[in-house]
């Protein structure tokens, strides 16, 4: 397994601060987060490969020595984590998980990280933490509802409300990815369905898509390629983006009608290949939202690479406010 990214010496902290842990699929990033009224900042952090192929048990133990090394001798009040997969809020468990993290289900992240660090601890799914962190320190800042609406390789958001994630009653509210599209009517979806959006209009579908239509070699390989290609006006690029922009556009305008927020976040590599989609984006929400809705703000997401980590952080804290 490749090595862990060198530590960054910890600095002073004025008071406690909270330790941080965002575990996903290929990699998992521990930090030292201070959180004060309205702002939120990474003291420190690393990073390291997530070992999902050796299993639950594996992540686990690799996550808790990431978050050992990071904290060193620093007091910490609280520890948050931001996992893949469905977290039950109540026991902090993991109910379910995708095939990026074998054996993950099942999983005590709370139990695990209690034990080893003695302090309170909260588990987030890492898109509702990166919902939280949005719309506390990002994009979401002074309005009184957002959706966070994440496309890349896979398509999930988050819906917060007066600063709080609306989790739903399993823990799997925000997977947007997984609501029926006509566009992708017979194409099979990751969690082993057809004719979801996350199976036509994710990073890797685009591609899929482009290919039939005539796209270069040279644009199939990665995203970048394909943004490259569509950059440079190839035209089987540019319908796969116009397709998948339309579509997840269309989705976007639907779940306006019904959560009716104040701002629409958009994050994710998907979210920033440019205009080619981010133009039918808007179209096909256009079509689908009610007068009264569609000129909701849709924006990109501004809280950082790091916005996970400070929504856990936040989330943790939230557990220790009366």
């Amino acid at each position: 397994m490749p090595p862990a990214e060198p530590a960054e010496p910890a600095p002073a902290v004025d008071g406690a601060a909270v330790l941080a842990v965002d575990i996903g699929g290929t990699k998992t990033t521990a930090a030292l987060v201070e959180v004060g009224a309205g702002s939120a900042r990474v003291l420190a952090h690393r990073t390291a490969p997530t070992p999902a192929p050796e299993g639950g048990a594996a992540v686990l133990v690799a996550a808790l020595r990431l978050a050992e090394e990071i904290r060193g001798g620093t007091a910490i009040a609280a520890v948050g984590v931001a996992s893949a997969g469905v977290i039950d809020g109540a026991t902090g468990r993991v109910t379910h998980a995708t095939s990026s993290l074998p054996r993950w289900a099942g999983t005590d992240v709370v139990g695990a990280f209690a034990d080893r660090f003695a302090v309170p601890v909260r588990v987030f799914n890492d898109v509702h933490a990166h919902g939280l962190g949005e719309a506390r320190f990002g994009a979401g800042v002074g309005a009184s509802s957002m959706l966070l609406a994440a496309i890349g390789t896979g398509i999930g958001g988050c819906h917060v409300v007066d600063g709080r994630v609306m989790a739903g009653a399993h823990g799997a509210a925000g997977h947007i990815g997984h609501v029926p599209s006509a566009e992708a009517e017979g194409i099979p979806c990751p969690c082993g369905r057809t004719g979801h959006l996350e199976g036509l209009a994710v990073g890797p579908a685009d591609h899929a898509l482009a290919e039939p239509l005539g796209a270069p070699a040279a644009a199939l390989g990665s995203g970048r390629g394909l943004a490259r290609a569509a950059a440079a006006g190839d035209e089987s690029a540019l319908r796969a983006y116009e397709i998948a922009g339309r579509a997840t556009g269309r989705m976007l305008g639907a779940l306006l009608n019904v959560l009716d927020v104040d701002v629409v976040a958009l994050t994710g590599g998907v979210s920033g290949v440019g205009p080619f989609w981010l133009d039918p984006l808007r179209e096909g929400l256009a079509l689908e939202a009610m007068d009264v809705v569609a000129s909701v703000p849709v924006v990109p997401a501004t809280a950082g690479v790091h916005a996970a980590l400070l929504g856990a952080a936040a989330h943790a804290l939230d557990a220790q406010t009366p």
